[in-house]
C-alpha cells in the first residue's frame, strides 16, 4: 500500500493501523512533492504498489481563495495522476474527499447522488479531483467525509479545548451542521473496505462517510 499524506491526521491514523503494519509505504512532504506532477508519477512507478491511499490534500480553506494554483494542483491534479498510475498498474486507489462538494443548503443529509454545488475555491479543486480520478479507469473509491479530528494535528475540536482555557467566553458560527469524525473511525473503515479488494466485494464510486450524529 502506498500511502500519500502520511503526516495529517487520517494518514497518521492509518499508519497506527495494527493491520497495516509492515504493509505500508508512507510518503509525506519530504518525499514527494505533490505540486510536482511528474515526482507524484515518477514515485508510483517506482514503488508499484497494489493500493494507493491518498491523505493527502490541501486543506487551508480560507488561504485557497488566494493560492488557487496551489491548491489545485495538490487537491485536483496529483490525484489525477495517482488514478492514472493506479490504472495502469491495475492497482485500486481510495481518496478522501469532503462535504464541501456541496454549498450546505440542504436541510437533511447528504447522500451521494445528490447534485454538487461548491461555494469556493477548496470545494472546486476537491471535486475536480474526484472528477479527475473517475475519469482516469482506475478501480477506485472516493470516501467524502466532513469535521475531522484526532489528537494528532490541528482541528476543530483540538482549537475549542485549547481555548476554554485561555478565554472566558467564546463565539462561535451557529449557523453550520456536521457530524465530527475521528481519523481513526475513518483509518479503521478503510481497513475494512480494502479487506474486501480480494473477496470480489469491491465496488468503484463515491461514498459518504462519517460518524453517527
Amino acid at each position: 500500500v502506498l500511502l500519500f499524506g502520511g503526516n495529517g491526521q487520517v494518514g497518521h491514523a492509518l499508519q497506527a493501523c495494527v493491520p497495516f503494519a509492515g504493509r505500508l509505504n508512507v510518503v509525506t512532504r519530504r518525499d514527494c512533492d505533490l505540486t510536482d506532477a511528474n515526482s507524484v508519477r515518477m514515485l508510483v512507478r517506482r514503488v508499484r504498489p497494489n493500493v494507493i491511499v491518498n491523505a493527502a490534500a490541501y486543506t487551508a480553506v480560507d488561504k485557497a481563495e488566494s493560492d488557487r494554483e496551489t491548491c489545485f494542483t495538490v487537491n485536483a491534479t496529483a490525484p489525477a495522476v495517482m488514478a492514472s498510475e493506479a490504472a495502469a498498474l491495475g492497482a485500486r486507489l481510495v481518496h478522501y474527499s469532503t462535504d464541501y462538494v456541496f454549498d450546505g443548503s440542504k436541510t437533511t443529509p447528504y447522500v451521494e447522488e445528490d447534485p454538487t454545488a461548491p461555494l469556493n475555491i477548496y470545494g472546486v479543486s476537491k471535486l475536480a479531483g474526484e472528477q479527475g480520478i473517475a475519469q482516469a479507469g482506475c478501480e477506485f473509491l472516493i470516501l467524502r467525509t466532513s469535521w475531522v479530528y484526532s489528537n494528532y494535528g490541528a482541528n476543530f475540536v483540538k482549537t475549542m479545548l485549547r481555548l476554554r482555557t485561555e478565554r472566558p467566553e467564546l463565539r462561535i458560527v451557529a449557523d453550520q451542521h456536521g457530524a465530527p469524525t475521528s481519523a481513526d473511525a475513518i483509518a479503521e473503515a478503510t481497513i475494512r473496505i480494502l479487506n474486501h479488494v480480494d473477496t470480489g466485494r469491491w465496488v468503484n464510486g463515491v461514498c459518504h462517510m462519517t460518524a453517527a450524529g
